[in-house]
């Protein structure tokens, strides 16, 4: 089957199996892709809308016993690098972001053995009774199962607990590769694909929505990356609760895993693949922060309908030698130089501003670390 037919094929709205998964990634047709990416987008959002989200990024622990070779933010246990930040650091970096007018936190650390459930309770219901308003969009699959592995508790309590003491929805964050060959090179103690699913699917039937990503450039085969967009669309079917999903590149610099970066090319085809074959995920989020806001413009016309967050705070990326910092105006420029029209969404993809032409915010913020 050529690529002509494939796209044709998506096109009128059927779905693509794995070969057909494999023969694009197997093209270097990208600005092909990225057409037919781009249409398949503008038909589920036929407004020309780039939202983005006013939102910080809270790293309360560096420590984590999993020692994922990808990663240079983490400490083990017991360096004396290793932190967790206290209750009033983290109330008051939520503070500067709720006074730039910020709706979202995305609180993630390591998977620290030494902070008990209550932490986690006692932490969100004290944030919630400060910000009523602000979306906990926090604490990934990884950490989930190590509370639950601290608590002796099943999956479904420790989330029904954290939901109940103030967490709204789940990033993404720890699915690298879904396909267990990969997971265990790259990080052997970090659980089978299936664990990240199941935290996933266990949320989505308590009633939290979630997003869903992918890291490529870990030496994975095509045939991994299409199984793992499979797997996302499967899960999706059957649960409905992935609210976005969001593709970036390994970035190697700082790790102990010694790899050639991606060039922005098979980033961009990514993003076109992933539109193309998640036919039931509405919306898929650029990923500026690793590539760069130039390369994240291009993707706004290879299917990506949103801009991400402005990310006030960012040091796991940063820790690995990738320093791209945008904020509020910033990304009002950059989505108005795509050609499209700004506007400022919620964690929920409910647009709270639409901003006019030329318009900018008063109070802008400085990006931190």
């Amino acid at each position: 089957m050529t690529i002509d037919q494939i796209l044709e094929r998506a096109l009128r709205g059927e779905r693509l199996g794995l070969e057909e998964g494999i023969i694009l990634w197997e093209s270097d047709e990208i600005e092909k892709l990225g057409w037919a990416a781009n249409q398949i987008m503008e038909k589920k959002h036929p407004e020309p809308i780039t939202t983005f989200v006013v939102g910080r990024n809270i790293n309360y622990t560096n420590i984590c016993d999993k020692y994922c070779r990808f990663c240079a933010f983490y400490r083990p246990p017991g360096s004396k690098e290793g932190y967790v930040l206290d209750h009033e650091q983290i109330f008051q970096k939520i503070q500067e972001t709720v006074d730039v007018g910020g709706t979202e936190i995305l609180m993630q650390g390591g998977t620290n053995p030494d902070l008990p459930l209550s932490y986690y309770v006692n932490l969100l219901k004290e944030i919630k009774k400060r910000f009523p308003t602000i979306h906990m969009h926090s604490l990934s699959p990884v950490e989930i199962l190590k509370i639950k592995e601290v608590s002796g508790l099943s999956l479904e309590e420790v989330l029904r607990q954290l939901k109940a003491a103030g967490l709204d929805s789940i990033p993404g964050g720890g699915a690298e590769i879904l396909d267990d060959r990969t997971r265990r090179k790259i990080s052997r103690l970090k659980g089978s694909w299936r664990d990240w699913m199941d935290v996933m699917q266990t949320a989505h039937r308590i009633g939290m929505s979630t997003t869903a990503t992918m890291v490529i450039g870990f030496g994975e085969s095509i045939e991994e990356r299409v199984l793992h967009l499979l797997r996302i669309r499967q899960a999706q079917d059957e649960t409905k609760g992935f609210l976005a999903f969001i593709v970036w590149t390994f970035q190697p610099d700082n790790t102990h895993l010694k790899r050639e970066k991606l060039p922005p090319e098979e980033y961009l085809k990514a993003v076109a693949i992933s539109r193309i074959m998640l036919d039931n995920i509405p919306n898929l989020q650029s990923s500026w922060v690793t590539m760069g806001p130039e390369i994240g413009k291009k993707s706004l016309h290879f299917g990506c309908n949103d801009f991400g967050s402005t990310m006030m705070e960012e040091n796991v990326v940063s820790a690995a030698g990738t320093t791209y910092k945008v904020n509020i105006n910033q990304s009002l420029d950059i989505i108005r130089a795509a050609g499209k029209i700004p506007a400022q969404r919620n964690t929920k993809y409910e647009i709270l501003r639409v901003f006019r032409d030329g318009e900018h915010v008063e109070k802008d913020f400085v990006m931190l670390n």
